[in-house]
């Protein structure tokens, strides 16, 4: 079995910050493996360590700058990573999810892999949408928020338990080859190792441009366009004590008398 597990270096950002134009400055940003790709990675590795799976491939999309952390994922376990990037996709400010989905589709039918796992969604954008997309364009069965998977993969198939709203959960199959978008919590994602961040470094890290996989420039040409990029003004206001609790509950009494919740 071969698993193809999709990650992405999101930016972190600190609590107080600026914006500039439609991006927050950069002296405020910082760089990590999305959360949810970090659980999608370890889910992976496991069910290799188990004698299940025989490789397990990362795929990203983005520029040279997230190598290092892309690298956190063949730290952990993954055997070889691939990255895609071209010149047409700088200076791109919103790749949308159809654009991820044609780019990803090709490195998925160039690797024939029969598990694909994707986090549920990032932690920058939160499009939420990428795992099913790509997997309603291959044609795969696919299961999304999986929060427990089990890994013996009988008949060829995938039981898989999944989030529903109102914190219902569904038991379901789905047959191989087959997309799961992976929610935080399935497992409890490891430290890399420093064997394996050395081990790291000389793994292979396959890049590859549009071209080489296919995929016309036009399909980066998506609908979405940046307009605006603001900081929400909150909906309620705080109010903050400070003295004694003696001192600190009169005002609390007065203040709720006030809003009509007290008496």
């Amino acid at each position: 079995m071969k698993i193809l597990v999709t990650v992405k270096e999101v930016s972190t950002v600190e609590d107080e910050f600026e914006i500039e134009g439609t991006s927050i400055a950069e002296q405020y940003l910082g760089a990590d493996l999305n959360e949810w790709d970090d659980y999608a990675v370890e889910e992976a590795v496991q069910i290799q360590e188990a004698g299940i799976a025989d490789e397990v491939v990362t795929v990203t999309i983005g520029p040279e700058d997230c190598e290092q952390t892309i690298r956190q994922a063949l730290a952990k376990g993954a055997d070889r990573a691939i990255r895609v990037w071209d010149d047409s996709l700088e200076g791109v400010d919103v790749l949308d999810v159809g654009a991820k989905t044609e780019i990803l589709r090709a490195v998925v039918e160039a690797e024939d892999p029969d598990l694909v796992l994707t986090g549920v969604q990032s932690g920058d954008d939160s499009w939420g949408a990428t795992g099913v997309s790509l997997a309603e364009e291959l044609g795969f069965e696919w299961a999304a928020v999986v929060n427990h998977l089990e890994h013996d993969f009988e008949d060829d198939r995938a039981a898989v338990r999944r989030e529903l709203e109102g914190g219902v959960e569904e038991l379901t199959e789905v047959e191989l080859p087959a997309a799961l978008t992976i929610q935080t919590g399935i497992n409890e994602p490891r430290y890399a190792s420093l064997r394996g961040i050395r081990q790291a470094q000389r793994k292979e890290l396959d890049v590859q441009t549009l071209a080489d996989l296919g995929v016309d420039e036009s399909t980066i040409e998506g609908d979405v366009t940046l307009t605006e990029m603001y900081e929400p003004e909150s909906e309620t206001d705080a109010t903050v004590w400070e003295g004694s609790a003696e001192e600190t509950a009169s005002e609390l009494g007065e203040l709720l008398r006030e809003k009509g919740v007290a008496p």
